[in-house]
């Protein structure tokens, strides 16, 4: 019971936590005002924004596993996984920050200004992550005195 509990209180500190890092870069951007009138459905920058948080999550998901793998000391140790977050990460960064480079209004407008924060956001987390995990691949092979 105290461990569900935690691990709910886990995950409302960490979905509060990035819902103020979307908000800071939308502030850091100039984008934070909502739009006068709201544009309903998908737009082209809506889905180019949307698919950069894919990359983002991908990148989350990528690097995640590959520092599980790096710590339980499995296979190549989360080399590629940590590669493939490093990749991922920093192609929803580049295209998160893209989308709101060129993005005239806030929230509601129809630019995709949410989902291109969420990507940067997301990107950034992934790209610390496959250097956390690559840093310890490269820490444990040291140790163990194995030629990279």
């Amino acid at each position: 019971m105290k461990r569900a509990f935690a691990m709910i209180l886990v995950g409302l500190f960490a979905a509060a936590l990035f819902a103020a890092l979307v908000h800071s870069v939308l502030v850091v951007a100039h984008l934070s005002n909502s739009a006068a009138t709201t544009v309903q459905g998908l737009t082209p920058r809506r889905i180019w924004a949307t698919m950069a948080m894919a990359l983002g999550i991908a990148g989350v998901i990528a690097g995640s596993m590959a520092l599980v793998r790096a710590a339980r000391r499995i296979g190549n140790r989360g080399r590629k996984g940590a590669i493939l977050a490093l990749l991922t990460g920093a192609l929803a960064v580049i295209n998160g920050g893209l989308n709101l480079a060129v993005a005239t209004g806030g929230p509601g407008s129809g630019n995709g200004v949410v989902g291109g924060a969420a990507a940067f956001v997301l990107g950034l987390i992934g790209i610390a992550l496959g250097v956390l995990t690559l840093s310890r691949s490269r820490r444990t092979v040291l140790q163990s005195g194995q030629a990279i």
